[in-house]
């Protein structure tokens, strides 16, 4: 086999020990040392067996059946009482066939295991040849490239850890020869070579392969560099925008390389700064804790003491060191997490603070499964890599406010797009005044002549719905207070538990037929003061712990609250309003592109919305009021997907929704009112838009007791004959199209404070249609 590892070279390699050779025929002439002299007259006669040794091996094969007398010929440049502590063995520059290893060279290629092949690392054929080429440019042409670079082999011990080695290479005994193949490189070529690095193929022209000759042999000598690598290899990875993606697997390999312990996790957990409760990190932040379990949640003692020791933790003037577990589990203050600690198998661990931020507080977690793998000393290892670990730490603070800031904007005092201009003309006038020390005060921001549409997407009976759910939540929380203290009065004749058994009693036969918001208070206020103060008490009987622990579990966050079914409500209602809301925006920001409008939705028990167009908005663009038609059409057709999509995604639910749009076909003035950070009419005589949307959703049909809207209908508020006809006509469109079924309903609404006459066409949604199925109809259509 050849000896050059790279199939591709500018060079064939020979290796020959000719220098040595030499070196040892002047020994052998001198009149020095008769022990030199003699050694070095035996050794020639045993090399001179051998005359390829001399003129050149290009085998490996040779090369083994060789290695003695190899070994014997480079005595003096490996000498025995090295052999254990240098690691070095017989190379050619950037090769990685190796051989005549020092022992301890042996013992780490042996810990590696067979299989193992060592490879330089980030060292490819381009590099190599390019390399190889530069190297002929000093020896032949006398060039002065710096080649040197950092080049390391990284090869595990017998536990899997991870070492890294640095390479050095000594070319004293190579020599470089041209061939006839050899191509002559002049000034202008060596300028080209310069300029061209990364250009393999312009290296390969003026280098053609094998077109020189490497003769000798080099010495690769390796110095173990471990803990510096893996600090320099921890910094440029943490430093990677894309780091946080592998994060966790990043820091972990490079502590078990500095502390050399294969089995060494780590983690990083975060605080509140409060330091009450653990601060989730996004999913999408890829960072894991050994420390933070969902046992925690479930068992508010167990919690009470992680946070007491992560109060420790903070109090340690560096690091937070338990060599063994077993010694926290005997102090009582931290046992309960400690055995949980113990149950994770963490046997000794390390918690080191970070940087204190505005976000959270963050901890450094090393924990090993040995008793005493971790300790005081070992601790001090971390030192060398905190503060890179602190750099990316508050990297990923800023990057969390950022997102703080970012779902803020969009979620409660965002500034639509559209007007965004606006804005921005405004903070330029306060950016250049506020410069000049002078007090600007705001210009109005007012968008005059925009036609309003108005929708909303509501819950029907929400607040019915809320009822029943607080009424099923006090009625559940007395029944199990009641059951909790029969079971403590049979164990015991405390006459509090017997007193509290009547009361809570005497509470649900003469309140919770009568139930308003009052007696909910008083229910309330009797259970926090004088129930739950009684429940420590319970305590003290094992029997009754779990019917404590399962009570405690339905409690709310400040374990004043009793609210299963609430949440539960409350749960639907966040979910419902998020899928609605996702309809919507996406719908929305397709229809931007049509013509820019000012857009704004709201939450409540369902979604409001608001859309502005006009010239005034943009003003740079040609307004026709063709594009109010079609934003138009579109709410029509959005609202209809909402509905759709909620009686898909949440038929489980069962909630119905009702919808509504109000039909203003009047030019209106809108202002930003600074102090309420949102729009609003601009003047007093256009409030009665306002007026009419705030009124119409719970108003009846005339002359009935049934509101105008209606689950799974679509109600369009009209005010005139003309706007009539043009719903008329693109619901006929939509009828066709699917989205509507049944027969248009036209309807006359009550009269209500300050607004009569008003009419609505209402039309049942076809909530069967596909709802994958979202193409949109544009007015152009209608023709």
């Amino acid at each position: 086999m050849n000896v050059d590892y790279f199939e591709e070279s500018p060079y064939y390699s020979v290796i020959s020990f000719h220098k040595v050779i030499e070196a040892l025929q002047e020994i052998a002439n001198e009149d020095g040392a008769k022990y030199r002299v003699e050694y070095a007259k035996s050794l020639l006669e045993e090399v001179a067996k051998v005359p390829e040794l001399y003129s050149g091996i290009t085998s490996k094969k040779t090369i083994n059946e060789n290695a003695d007398l190899i070994h014997n010929l480079l005595a003096d440049l490996f000498p025995t009482v090295l052999t254990n502590n240098e690691i070095k063995a017989v190379s050619l520059p950037f090769h990685n066939f190796n051989f005549n290893f020092t022992k301890r060279f042996q013992q780490i290629l042996a810990n590696a295991g067979e299989s193992f092949e060592v490879n330089i690392r980030d060292f490819d054929s381009d590099d190599f040849y390019i390399l190889s080429c530069c190297l002929i440019l000093n020896s032949h042409y006398n060039e002065n490239l710096d080649i040197s670079r950092p080049l390391f082999y990284d090869i595990p011990d017998k536990d899997g850890i991870l070492k890294h080695y640095r390479i050095t290479y000594n070319a004293d005994f190579v020599e470089i020869i041209p061939t006839e193949n050899a191509i002559p490189i002049t000034e202008d070529d060596i300028k080209l070579l310069k300029n061209n690095y990364d250009n393999i193929q312009i290296w390969k022209e003026k280098f053609p392969k094998h077109s020189w000759i490497l003769k000798g042999f080099g010495i690769i000598t390796l110095f173990d560099v471990t803990i510096e690598n893996s600090i320099s290899i921890l910094k440029s990875n943490l430093i990677k925008s894309d780091s946080e993606n592998n994060l966790m697997e990043i820091i972990q390999r490079s502590f078990q390389s500095i502390f050399k312990i294969s089995n060494l996790k780590v983690g990083i957990v975060f605080l509140n700064n409060s330091i009450d409760g653990f601060f989730e990190m996004s999913r999408n932040v890829n960072i894991s804790s050994f420390f933070n379990y969902p046992e925690l949640d479930e068992n508010p003692k167990l919690k009470l003491q992680s946070i007491l020791l992560f109060k420790e933790a903070i109090k340690a003037p560096e690091f937070y060191c338990v060599s063994d577990i077993d010694d926290l589990i005997a102090n009582p203050e931290f046992s309960l997490y400690a055995s949980l600690l113990k149950s994770k198998n963490i046997e000794s661990f390390i918690l080191a603070k970070l940087n204190k931020v505005d976000t959270f507080q963050g901890f450094i977690e090393v924990v090993s499964d040995k008793k005493y793998g971790l300790h005081s000393v070992n601790s001090k290892k971390i030192n060398s890599v905190l503060p890179f670990i602190n750099d990316t730490v508050d990297r990923i603070d800023s990057d969390i406010k950022y997102q703080f800031e970012a779902i803020i904007q969009r979620e409660f005092t965002t500034i639509h797009p559209s007007v965004y201009w606006k804005f921005l003309e405004e903070a330029k006038n306060y950016f250049r005044f506020a410069t000049e020390n002078t007090n600007y005060v705001f210009n109005e921001i007012e968008f005059d002549s925009v036609y309003p549409l108005f929708g909303e997407t509501d819950i029907k009976g929400s607040t019915y719905l809320r009822n029943i759910a607080t009424r099923n939540d006090i009625e559940n929380q007395l029944n199990e207070l009641i059951n909790m203290f029969d079971y403590a009065r049979k164990l015991s004749s405390n006459l509090l538990f017997e007193q509290r058994f009547t009361e809570l009693n005497s509470y649900k036969n003469d309140f919770l037929d009568d139930l308003n918001t009052y007696t909910e208070f008083q229910i309330q206020n009797y259970i926090n003061q004088n129930i739950h103060p009684v429940l420590k008490k319970f305590d003290e009987y094992e029997l009754m712990q779990p019917l404590v622990l399962s009570y405690a579990k339905k409690l709310d966050q400040t374990l004043t609250k009793y609210c299963p079914s609430r949440s539960k409500y409350d749960a639907a209602i966040i979910k419902i309003n998020k899928n609605l809301a996702e309809v919507i925006d996406a719908s929305q920001n397709k229809i931007q592109h049509v013509f820019p409008h000012y857009f704004e939705r709201f939450k409540s028990d369902g979604i409001e919305h608001n859309a502005y167009i006009g010239s005034s908005i943009s003003p740079d663009l040609i307004y026709d009021n063709l594009y109010l038609y079609n934003l138009r059409l579109w709410q029509i057709q959005t609202m209809c997907e909402m509905v759709r999509n909620h009686y898909t995604l949440n038929a489980e639910l069962e909630i119905e929704l009702t919808s509504l749009i109000l039909v203003y076909n009047y030019p209106i003035n809108i202002r930003f009112r600074f102090d309420e950070k949102r729009f609003d009419v601009a003047s007093s005589s256009d409030v009665r838009f306002q007026m009419i949307k705030k009124r119409i959703d719970k108003a009846n049909i005339k002359d009935k007791d049934e509101r105008i809207v209606k689950p799974r209908f679509l109600t369009i508020v009209y005010l005139n004959e003309n706007d009539k006809l043009e719903y008329l006509r693109y619901l006929k469109f939509l009828i066709q199209k699917q989205l509507f079924i049944g027969e248009i309903a036209d309807i006359e609404i009550e009269d209500l404070q300050d607004i009569s006459r008003l009419r609505a066409l209402r039309i049942q949604i076809n909530i069967e249609e596909n709802i994958e199925n979202k193409t949109y109809y544009s007015y152009s259509d209608l023709s």
